[in-house]
């Protein structure tokens, strides 16, 4: 594709809005706009055009349909539960106003369908706008819907895509209608500062960071059980919004979390304000004051929640219209992703397709049922079919997301990778350090894994213990705290036995509490408080039926505050005094001769 450039200017600390120096985006055009908020989408709603919208997430529509500067743009947000008939309503309304429908790309269908109704051509009619459009593509592998439109997309006479973040297309109907990419070039410097904080305890990373931070906190985290975990264990619950989607939001609600919307709302904010990607793109957020944000990555406990440098990272600093005061990115890695090109993804592709044309081959000219049958089995898992569309023709959209996911999951191979890659990104000014912990983020997931038997969770538990003997650090101190959240017996009986003698007893907690208690016995019985009482209560020359024995034996028990441990009356006093058999009002009873300490 060819590629045009527009200059844009600060003009007393302000930056030019894109309609003064683009006023309408040409057709067939991909605007990248390098910067959020120039106005791209704000140009089209106030273009003198018929105008179709097409925004990623259900939030974006509602405000913007709700901004006041768009009251009186004749704005119809079309998402789930609007009916075609609505917007039937709505066009045969628009007889001295433009068009201005916002829809996300899974409730398009529905625009057709009523311009269908009132015999209208849509295609001549509009502009289809493609907002955020490097979404089409992060999306696909989970969102298949979102690229319905492209079929119409490139039937319209005016089309464009626009995104501060673009991804590759390969689609090859881009370059037949030769789309041309207008990239803007800022006359100013535009760099953001962001902290890249690397560590193996997210976690512990994370409460640091933000322990002392006293206004409002964003942090922005594609995952809800991350954030759950987080919340519950950094003890702020109570100091919590959660926004994300509507299917999340019941989800947390089941945990008994209600402060969970899926619609941004300022009203609700918190001290803590934890967004999933739902709202990393086009949303506005307004504020009066400039917020500290934090984007957390925890790749061992949820790999969707890896950030793209190049997309999200930029995208997620670009909601804030009155902007921050720090960007920070906290961040874990994994050795297991693998590094690759993106020839060396392409080659990849391609040995998979020639792959699946020899199987495909061979299951067309099967012998047999039974072979066709076979073979339907390994075309169905085949790495290929993921990327194909339902009739066996390639989804290049599919393709672009395998490519995107596989370059920027190689990022987080490690610490120098990721740091190459935001310096390669050249959107930000970079501080960045790495941290280790004794416990990392591996420990937490293996400590907390659900398949494994408590038996299993306290023997990963006592490695960890041994982990972090002899340090007396407050970071190892939190560590412990946390090990006795998850599980305050076994680290009692690891303080008081040690690992060896936990092992010997084969984590068997019957046998363990016993040992406690007998080693809690013997350490009470040798000392001087416990040897005074007894001299105290009991005296050489006399003698003491056992019943009597018993009583006396179970108050000091009692006023020492040892286990009742139940040992026969010779047991009990036979390491104070020479004991012998004795009758004593016709009872069995022991007779003390003298005193042995």
């Amino acid at each position: 594709m060819n590629t045009t450039y527009i200059n844009i200017e600060k003009k007393n600390g302000k930056t030019q809005y894109l309609t003064e120096v683009l006023p309408e985006i040409p057709t067939n055009t991909i605007l990248y706009k390098k910067l959020t908020g120039l106005g791209a989408t704000y140009g089209e709603l106030k273009a003198d055009r018929d105008s179709i919208i097409l925004e990623p997430n259900v939030p974006v529509i509602k405000g913007k349909c709700k901004a006041p500067k768009h009251a009186k743009d004749n704005l119809m947000g079309v998402y789930e539960n609007v009916t075609v008939d609505s917007i039937v309503k709505y066009l045969q309304a628009c007889k001295e106003k433009h068009i201005k429908l916002l829809s996300t790309p899974e409730s398009f269908s529905k625009i057709k369908a009523a311009f269908e109704e009132i015999d209208r051509d849509i295609y001549s009619t509009c502009y289809l706008l493609f907002d955020e459009c490097h979404k089409i593509v992060k999306d696909v592998d989970y969102r298949e819907n979102i690229t319905l439109p492209f079929d119409d997309f490139f039937m319209f006479e005016n089309k464009g895509l626009v995104s501060a973040t673009p991804l590759d297309f390969t689609d090859p109907r881009f370059f037949k209608q030769k789309f041309q990419i207008m990239e803007v070039q800022p006359n100013f410097e535009y760099v953001q500062p962001l902290n890249l904080y690397h560590t193996n305890n997210v976690l512990q990373e994370l409460k640091k960071r933000i322990g002392n931070i006293e206004k409002p906190i964003f942090l922005f985290i594609n995952s809800t059980e991350t954030i759950y975990s987080i919340m519950n264990k950094l003890d702020i619950l109570e100091q919590s919004t959660v926004f994300c989607a509507y299917n999340s939001v019941k989800n947390l609600k089941d945990k008994k979390f209600s402060q969970v919307y899926s619609d941004w709302d300022a009203a609700k904010m918190n001290k803590y304000n934890f967004l999933t990607s739902r709202f990393f793109n086009a949303l506005d957020i307004e504020l009066n004051f400039q917020p500290e944000v934090f984007i957390v990555t925890d790749v061992t406990m949820a790999t969707q929640s890896i950030i793209d440098p190049f997309t999200d990272t930029i995208q997620i600093i670009g909601r804030f219209r009155n902007g921050i005061a720090s960007a920070n990115h906290i961040t874990n890695t994994d050795y297991k992703f693998q590094v690759r090109s993106k020839a060396q993804l392409k080659f990849r592709i391609k040995v998979f397709e020639e792959n699946y044309k020899m199987l495909k081959a061979y299951y067309d000219n099967a012998t047999s049922d039974e072979l066709r049958d076979a073979v339907k089995a390994i075309l169905n898992n085949h790495p290929l079919t993921p990327l194909l569309n339902i009739d066996g023709t390639k989804n290049w959209f599919k393709i672009d997301n395998y490519m995107a996911e596989n370059l920027v999951q190689g990022y987080y191979n490690c610490f120098d990778e990721l740091v190459k890659n935001y310096k390669r990104c050249k959107s930000f000014k970079l501080n960045y350090e790495s941290t280790a912990y004794k416990l990392s983020d591996t420990e937490r997931l293996k400590r907390e894994n659900k398949s494994l038997s408590i038996k299993a969770k306290r023997r990963e538990i006592v490695e960890q213990l041994e982990i972090l003997k002899g340090d007396e650090t407050s970071i190892a101190m939190e560590h412990k705290r946390e090990l006795i959240r998850t599980d305050a017996f076994i680290v009692q009986a690891y303080d008081e036995l040690g690992k060896a003698k936990i092992e010997e007893l084969k984590y068997s907690q019957p046998q363990i509490r016993e040992a406690m208690i007998l080693k809690k016995y013997n350490e009470n019985r040798t000392g001087t408080e416990f040897i005074e009482m007894v001299k105290n209560r009991f005296k050489a020359g006399q003698s003491y039926e056992l019943s009597q024995i018993n009583k006396i034996r179970d108050e000091i028990y009692g006023l020492l505050n040892m286990p009742p441990i139940k040992k026969k009356p010779k047991d009990f006093l036979s390491d104070f005094f020479e004991l012998r058999d004795y009758w004593k009002n016709r009872q069995r009873a022991l007779f003390l001769e003298y005193a042995k300490v």
